[in-house]
């Protein structure tokens, strides 16, 4: 059997650049026999061009070494076909919730990627013909009734007009899961903590994270950061976060912030991460094995360099940062610093977790106000300004 990847791998065969090796010159097969790669997942950052001419070049090394017996053929067309089947199904609305103020969640029918989906990754939503294409962190999925779930705020026109879709209503199409599945390490539940920092929206994507850290035995610290109380969402007794603390009453310990005082600490994420990292060092808390947060860019940098200073692994979800999702154009692109040197990574396939304290944050935060004006004129065309 062999494979061809063209953007996310989930083996260790990559350098230290993040880019797949190629086993030789010459070749587009990896270091694991039967592999092949190419475009930029090979090469970095690269062309359409160049990512097409190594396809071609994969597909006439991979007819050259075909090994499948004559009779598994038919089963395989088979099983193929069931697949496409799934996959082809409408992405319909199934159910519908308003969490907040332009804030909706969605339930989709996609039993395929429900199927697939692992914490941290993501889909690309094409709401409609002609649609742009919307990248959403996957917020939660149900294997047996073959759903997704996708909180989604309207910011702009896109994102309003899809938070105005009702239950009935289908998707022209989902794509995913895409990115690189959350790495999940084991620490000492009794001595550690992973710290989760969510930013309003960076809630949903941190929810499935954090309950696989929990499944697998850690210990977790959730820091639920909002503007306001009426922003608050999945707070109440039947919801998500509290099914979750139900679930695991030892073991995760929810912490919530608002910038104005109106719910749990007054101030930003920082200011816990803050005393807790305090805390870590005089021996008087938990160690901190890691953070990973997810929201606001302004927060996530705030809360690398408050985590550098004490020296604490911190990984940064950068998911909206796309156009294709899947490195083709380069719109994801996240400027980095290894070893002293700038390159490249994408948020689509490199990530979209990227080690927070490698990212240059200075040349990466004005890409978020770059196209502002044209977002503003585009909500006003449509009536939505």
């Amino acid at each position: 059997m062999t494979w061809w990847f063209s953007g996310p791998a989930s083996l260790n065969w990559f350098t230290k650049w993040g880019t797949i090796d190629l086993e030789h010159k010459g070749s587009q097969e990896t270091s694991i026999e039967g592999v092949y790669s190419g475009g930029d997942a090979a090469r970095g950052g690269s062309t359409a061009i160049n990512a097409a001419g190594d396809g071609q070049a994969a597909a006439r090394e991979i007819v050259g070494h075909l090994d499948v017996p004559a009779d598994q053929i038919p089963l395989m067309v088979a099983k193929a076909k069931d697949y496409t089947e799934r996959a082809s199904a409408s992405q319909v609305i199934v159910a519908k919730a308003h969490l907040a103020d332009g804030i909706e969640e969605i339930i989709v029918h996609s039993p395929v990627i429900a199927e697939a989906a692992q914490a941290g990754q993501f889909v690309r939503v094409l709401p409609w013909e002609d649609g742009e294409l919307i990248p959403l962190t996957l917020a939660d999925w149900d294997t047996e009734k073959g759903t997704i779930c996708l909180v989604i705020q309207g910011v702009g026109t896109s994102s309003i007009e899809m938070n105005q879709m009702n239950v009935g209503d289908s998707f022209a199409g989902i794509a995913g899961p895409l990115g690189r599945p959350s790495e999940i390490n084991a620490y000492d539940p009794a001595t550690e903590t992973v710290v989760f920092t969510a930013g309003g929206l960076g809630l949903p994507p941190v929810y499935p994270i954090a309950r696989e850290h929990l499944r697998r035995g850690n210990h977790v610290t959730l820091i639920a950061g909002f503007r306001s109380a009426s922003l608050l969402f999945w707070t109440g007794e039947d919801e998500r976060m509290a099914g979750l603390q139900r679930e695991f009453p030892d073991t995760l310990e929810v912490i919530y912030a608002t910038n104005d005082g109106t719910f749990g600490v007054e101030g930003f994420v920082t200011t816990p991460l803050e005393t807790m990292l305090e805390a870590a060092r005089a021996g008087t808390g938990r160690r901190i094995a890691e953070v990973v947060t997810i929201g606001p860019p302004l927060m996530m940098r705030a809360v690398a360099d408050l985590a550098k200073k004490y020296d604490v692994h911190t990984v940064a979800s950068l998911n909206s940062i796309m156009v294709d999702a899947t490195g083709m154009i380069g719109a994801c692109m996240v400027p980095v610093t290894i070893e002293g040197k700038t390159v490249r990574k994408h948020a689509c396939i490199d990530g979209p977790e990227i080690d927070a304290h490698i990212i240059d944050w200075d040349k990466f935060l004005p890409r978020f106000g770059q196209f502002r004006k044209q977002e503003q004129a585009s909500r006003a065309r449509h009536g939505l300004a």
